[in-house]
């Protein structure tokens, strides 16, 4: 399923072998079903001046689907800003996740009694998630823990330093860590080919002295068999590994991009042959594991779920003007504390304590 090597992708995905974990796969394409209609929903409502700027995960639904499939709930995910498939599955309610989108503080407020609750917040500056997340998981490692650390990317983060200084940490000190690269071959406007001249983003791993391999980043199976066996050796104190998942960005880099502007229309025509919720619909359906009418009821509860989640988040409470600090400090420093006052004598309407 996966390699250390460069590999074309296809339509379809492979045969997959007789044991097969079937219900695994379904439920994994319900998820990534789910997190396409929300997907679609988030950039309708930036649209329309309801959400802030938004980062779309289209065409990498398998790969944060995965990713939130395979973790622990003792492990800690580290994030970039496609991943709201993981942080959904982590357990971050959607209305959330739009929250968040919106400029609303507590859209990073990860509810207590879930996995989410371990986890890092979605990280905007490229690549300074990874020595975090390194660090977490030395923490992990001085304290004996059976845990993992996931720390996502795009390939554009691989030519940052702090990229290469996790890696070189993780190998140095046999951190239980796993980098996984969604290598949907754009940083912003920079094609993969001008920002690297590594064959693979995988091999960056043999520098670091850890182990890297490619995987098809449309084939949620073989996301799933990359990073049960990646965060299970790390589980158990046998290394970091790099994992490089190829795919393709199909939307814009942001709401705020137009890509039509630097990319070939007929290279997003081919990518969409090979985007992974069709080829894992067309996998279940050739295995008699999905059909048109499990198909037509699923999508319909995917926007009923969506729609109740617009409408939680379209209906909460302003923001008080004091969130832009008390969502900032553990302790408010001196100097801040006159400042904190005379914005707790104002209303949320006089500071934009509304939706985007």
């Amino acid at each position: 399923m996966f390699t250390s090597t460069p590999y074309d992708m296809h339509h379809r995905l492979p045969d997959l072998p007789e044991n097969t974990d079937w219900p695994r796969l379904v439920d994994g394409y319900r998820h990534m079903a789910l997190i396409r209609t929300f997907d679609k929903k988030a950039v309708n409502l930036q649209r329309t001046g309801k959400l802030g700027t938004y980062a779309s995960c289209l065409g990498a639904e398998a790969i944060a689907t995965a990713g939130g499939m395979a973790l622990h709930d003792s492990d800690v995910f580290v994030p970039y800003y496609r991943d709201h498939a993981t942080q959904y599955l982590r357990g971050v309610p959607l209305y959330q996740i739009l929250q968040y989108w919106g400029g609303d503080e507590r859209g990073n407020a990860f509810p207590a009694d879930t996995p989410a609750a371990r986890d890092l917040p979605n990280c905007v500056p490229i690549a300074t998630q990874l020595t975090q997340a390194a660090g977490i998981a030395t923490k992990a490692k001085l304290c004996h823990e059976q845990a993992a650390v996931l720390a996502t990317c795009g390939d554009g983060a691989t030519s940052r330093g702090d990229f290469h200084e996790a890696l070189n940490v993780a190998g140095v000190w046999q951190l239980p860590l796993v980098v996984m690269v969604n290598n949907n071959q754009w940083a912003i406007s920079v094609p993969r080919s001008l920002q690297t001249a590594s064959d693979t983003i995988a091999q960056k791993a043999v520098a670091a002295g850890i182990e890297g391999f490619q995987v098809d980043g449309n084939d949620l199976p073989a996301l799933l068999e990359a990073l049960d066996y990646a965060l299970d050796k790390a589980r158990h104190g046998k290394g970091a590994t790099l994992i490089e998942a190829v795919s393709y960005r199909l939307s814009d880099h942001t709401t705020a991009d137009d890509a039509g502007r630097y990319r070939k229309a007929s290279d997003l025509h081919a990518a969409w042959q090979r985007e992974p919720v069709a080829r894992l619909r067309q996998a279940l359906a050739d295995a008699g594991h999905w059909d048109a009418g499990q198909e037509k009821q699923w999508l319909a509860e995917c926007q009923h779920q969506v729609d109740n989640a617009v409408e939680t988040y379209l209906n909460q409470p302003p923001q008080l003007p004091t969130d832009m600090l008390d969502y900032l400090y553990a302790e408010l420093p001196e100097a801040l504390k006159a400042q904190r006052a005379a914005l707790a004598t104002l209303s949320p309407e006089q500071t934009g304590g509304h939706h985007a």
